[in-house]
């Protein structure tokens, strides 16, 4: 008999029959309320009738086009509606399928655009599990673990994570630009940097979020130093922050924006953006490949992109994160183990601590299991796993976000009932 892997292990026991907005049900006729979204991909909730309608509207005239050989007129318009959300001057896009593969099309890009050979890269992120993302990953052992030597030309700087430093965050701050600095005098001349890449929030990482004055000074020293700004906006873009994209925030404008996930509502698309003048460096034949810009997965983008706009999704993020925000925080306030509820929009995180502030994976974990009990689908994250996460899909509403405060109430009570004793 086959199997898959041993090591494709789910976080739920639930073996979805169907989906609909945010909400799973399991082939035994349980209702979750989903707030994993395929790990922030289903932006659009499960099986938006928009998004179907598209997808099997495609399905009917043509599945795959191959970009390098024919156009197609779903990425044609797929290309223009980005053009509406994108940065002014980010005009120039490439696709592929996953967010590890963009995040090397822009390695690339930076590398033969400089003529460089060095990236920095910032503590906790993660970028993906193919070699050069993962060499590039350092949010946990267990992405890059195993299968040296790893890419070579990676250095890492810190990121101003104030809770675990202990720091306030203008300190924390003040210390990773300090020590990027020293990094550039020490490792990584800037004469050998082709560029920075950091997430404007750490995903795996632990659910950090940058800040204005770190981001405006790894725009400044990319500017004087002449390297690239590349933000991974995986996880982060298509309004899962309360912003279109996670940068939004912070007022800093990248040389190249990576993204993935949320763009196309569960279908394999990625792509990154650049100006076209930067672009124009790529060498000829170095980007391509034989799924990227599928045509059902554009249509699905292009519906996605449609129903974000006109459902307000963005705007939606923004108020149903404050409102899931404010319910965490009282959780935590009575919760001893809880030592920080942090993020942006409805991209949010509660960290587990034991007394002595150390990382509580077994609590944590306690406390996903007893989710599961309670209707309520979430992931870990964070080096120790020590860290639950919350992503719903951006069409969640006050009912929804109360019923996944009540579930996750009741199962902090259940997972945390007598911690302290063991």
């Amino acid at each position: 008999m086959t199997a898959l892997s041993p090591h494709l292990r789910q976080a739920t026991p639930v073996v979805a029959a169907r989906g609909e907005g945010v909400h799973l049900y399991g082939e035994d006729g349980r209702r979750y309320l989903d707030f994993t979204a395929g790990i922030g991909v289903t932006s659009t909730g499960h099986c938006h009738p928009k998004v179907v309608a598209a997808a099997q509207e495609q399905v009917g005239t043509l599945i795959h086009g191959q970009y390098t050989t024919v156009m197609h007129q779903p990425l044609r318009r797929l290309v223009d509606k980005l053009g509406e959300v994108l940065p002014a001057g980010l005009d120039s896009l490439f696709f592929t399928n996953s967010g590890s593969e963009a995040v090397e099309a822009a390695l690339r890009l930076a590398r033969q655009a400089t003529g460089r050979p060095n990236v920095i890269v910032c503590h906790g992120g993660f970028h993906g599990r193919t070699v050069a993302a993962a060499s590039m990953t350092t949010s946990g052992i267990r992405f890059r673990s195993g299968f040296s030597p790893l890419m070579s030309g990676v250095v890492v700087t810190p990121f101003p994570t104030a809770f675990r430093y202990g720091w306030d965050e203008e300190t924390a701050t003040r210390f990773a630009l300090k020590e990027l600095d020293y990094t550039l005098q020490t490792i990584s001349s800037p004469a050998d940097t082709a560029a920075i890449i950091v997430e404007p929030v750490l995903g795996e990482g632990g659910y950090v979020p940058a800040n204005r004055a770190f981001l405006e000074g790894l725009r400044e020293r990319a500017d004087r130093h002449g390297f690239l700004l590349i933000l991974d906006e995986v996880q982060t873009g298509v309004g899962r922050t309360g912003r279109f994209w996670g940068h939004d925030h912070f007022g800093v404008t990248p040389d190249i924006l990576v993204t993935a996930k949320g763009l196309a509502s569960g279908f394999p698309l990625s792509g990154i953006a650049a100006s076209e003048e930067l672009m124009t460096k790529a060498w000829p034949g170095s980007q391509g490949g034989t799924y990227g810009a599928n045509a059902v997965a554009c249509a699905a983008a292009c519906a996605t992109l449609d129903v974000v706009r006109d459902e307000k999704l963005v705007e939606n993020a923004e108020a149903m994160g404050k409102r899931l925000r404010q319910g965490l925080e009282a959780v935590a306030d009575r919760t001893p183990g809880i030592g920080d509820v942090r993020g942006l929009g409805l991209m949010l995180a509660t960290e587990f601590v034991t007394e002595d502030g150390s990382p509580d994976s077994e609590t944590a974990a306690r406390v996903q299991r007893a989710a599961i009990d309670e209707g309520l689908l979430l992931l870990l994250c964070g080096a120790s796993n020590q860290v639950v996460r919350m992503i719903p899909a951006l069409v969640i509403d006050e009912a929804g976000v109360d019923e996944g405060l009540q579930a996750w109430a009741n199962a902090v009570e259940a997972g945390t009932s007598g911690a302290g004793e063991r």
